[in-house]
């Protein structure tokens, strides 16, 4: 048998070579990786159910005004209210005539937190409810704020901000900006009643999903089981995961855990327009069959050019007139083509293929709404 030698450059060569194979393999195999997907956090997508705000609401009378506020002559509401506040503070003015002009009785809303603990500070917002014109460097007398149970769980006082002003002249003139009737007090509750709900008990909980969605709520499940090792999460329904609480496991620490884990939504091919505004949204789903399209407007345009008509200089007939001149243009759009758009395009390919048109929005709600028509467009369209 003949036994060859190798050459001196092949063993040099040769571990060069082998070393840039598995550089190019390691450099190339990320590259080829498909990219990944648009994903959003469980936390993003759902909201554990029982962990929620809650609305309050309240009456309650603004003071310190410079002259802005209602008028107790129009408002009875008002004039009443200061009648009773004042007889709780033992000044009898039901025989007098009221006339203050400092006055407003405003509405008081705000949003109790989940968990919010008594003695804690909530934002308040407030709105004028009679004839005021400006709530600016009022103050908001206590005012209880109840829930949708009728019981008080704040109480609200304190420095009215509105972030606007209003001043107007002797003549009428007048100058506005932003909303001087509406403002917020930044911690101007204080909570005396908390919302009796106690997390550390729970055996089970359910996710809200904001969108219910079958594919999306379970893909949620499986993340969920897929991240415990545990078959704990099922969908029960297109909005609901139920998910069983492993023993031995915080309800604190492993909802922490969940949320924060991403997944992949799902959403229907839909088109959302806004006719009023000529906005026009849509989804990454929505796919066209093959259809061509053509768009052209008939536009007719008068515009009137008087002329003056008058006679010579120094001449003693004739009178100065006015001759109405009138030109009228048509456009039938003739120059708009046909295009073709391709069976199964994506959101890029029918935005590209529809401005090609030329057209404006609200001739591109149009063109969207007859393609559905025809029954090329798999999506459905949403007007608002």
């Amino acid at each position: 048998m003949m036994h060859i030698r190798p050459r001196p450059f092949d063993r040099v060569l040769r571990p060069v070579v082998t070393a840039l194979a598995v550089a190019f393999l390691l450099v190339v195999a990320p590259m080829a990786t498909p990219t990944a997907t648009a994903a959003s956090r469980i936390k993003d997508l759902a909201e554990f159910q029982g962990v929620r705000s809650n609305m309050l609401i309240g009456y309650g009378l603004v003071v310190g005004l410079n002259g802005t506020g209602d008028d107790l002559d129009n408002d009875a509401f008002t004039r009443e209210s200061l009648i009773g506040m004042l007889e709780r503070l033992g000044i009898y003015t039901r025989d007098g005539t009221l006339k203050p002009k400092n006055i407003a009785a405003v509405i008081v809303t705000a949003t109790l937190p989940a968990f919010s603990r008594q003695g804690s500070t909530i934002d308040v917002s407030v709105s004028a409810l009679g004839d005021a014109s400006n709530l600016g460097g009022g103050t908001l007398l206590v005012t209880p704020l109840v829930g949708a149970d009728g019981e008080v769980y704040a109480v609200g006082q304190g420095q009215v901000q509105t972030g606007s002003f209003s001043a107007s002249g002797a003549s009428g003139s007048s100058v506005t900006k932003g909303v001087p009737t509406a403002g917020r007090i930044p911690s101007g509750a204080l909570v005396e009643r908390e919302i009796p709900f106690k997390l550390d008990g729970l055996t089970s909980v359910d996710l809200a999903l904001h969108n219910p969605d079958f594919t999306t709520a379970k893909r949620i499940s499986s993340a969920i089981n897929a991240f415990l090792g545990l078959a704990v999460a099922r969908s029960t329904d297109p909005g609901t995961v139920h998910i069983q609480l492993p023993p031995g496991r915080g309800p604190v620490e492993l909802l922490t855990e969940i949320e924060q884990l991403k997944v992949e939504p799902d959403s229907l091919a839909r088109v959302i327009i806004n006719e009023s505004s000529g906005t026009i949204v849509i989804s990454d789903n929505v796919r066209v069959s093959r259809v061509a399209i053509a768009q052209g407007n008939l536009t007719i345009r008068v515009s009137e050019t008087p002329q003056v008509s008058q006679p010579s200089p120094f001449s003693n007939t004739g009178s100065t007139t006015t001759v109405a001149r009138s030109q009228i243009q048509v456009d039938e759009g003739k120059d708009k083509k046909l295009a073709v758009l391709d069976g199964g395009v994506n959101l890029q390919d029918l935005v590209n293929g529809l401005n090609a048109l030329g057209i404006g929005p609200r001739d591109m709600i149009s063109i969207l709404q007859a393609i559905k028509a025809s029954g090329a467009l798999q999506a459905e369209i949403e007007v608002m």
